[in-house]
């Protein structure tokens, strides 16, 4: 390794555990937090008056997205979970690492079709969409922080995502 990406490496590093040292974290925290709670609370309550109103695909759908919704939700609040217990000296920077290996922040992609996905209840997208996005960025701080990825590499082609969902569409490789 040469000095040069040491530096590099060590840059991003810094810049993702001071990002998660600041106020930008507390922000994420919350959203994270507020996210599951007002996920838990709209699949037992209203969702579940919602889904008993669709047709069987949609009701299947319903399911399906649900499940990868608590289950992406339930993968950034521990990742969340973990950060502050560093932030607050609960634990160390290696003890997190050694929790992290337990649960992997895989990205959950729908494989609904998108005229399934649009027939779902409007909530139960909008849910899906704004924790898919909370992920996304949850992933980028997580890649900074191992130092992986610095702030410049991370960002990708914006409509990636769309791209993604039309190549399942349509069953195209990539």
């Amino acid at each position: 390794m040469t000095d040069r990406s040491v530096k590099a490496e060590a840059d991003a590093v810094s810049f993702g555990a001071r990002l998660v040292g600041s106020a930008g974290f507390t922000s994420l925290f919350r959203e994270g937090m507020g996210l599951v709670e007002e996920t838990a609370a709209y699949l037992d309550g209203d969702g579940r008056t919602e889904s008993r109103k669709l047709g069987r695909p949609e009701s299947i759908a319903y399911a399906t997205e649900s499940m990868r919704l608590t289950t992406r939700l339930m993968q950034i609040a521990s990742w969340l979970l973990v950060q502050r217990a560093v932030n607050e000296g609960e634990m160390s920077f290696d003890q997190a690492r050694d929790e992290k290996q337990k649960v992997r922040l895989t990205p959950i992609a729908s494989t609904l079709a998108p005229d399934i996905f649009t027939r779902l209840p409007d909530r139960l997208r909008d849910l899906v969409e704004r924790t898919g996005r909370l992920q996304e960025r949850v992933q980028i701080l997580d890649s900074q922080l191992d130092g992986k990825a610095t702030p410049e590499q991370m960002v990708g082609n914006p409509l990636e995502g769309q791209m993604e969902l039309l190549r399942q569409a349509f069953g195209a490789g990539r």
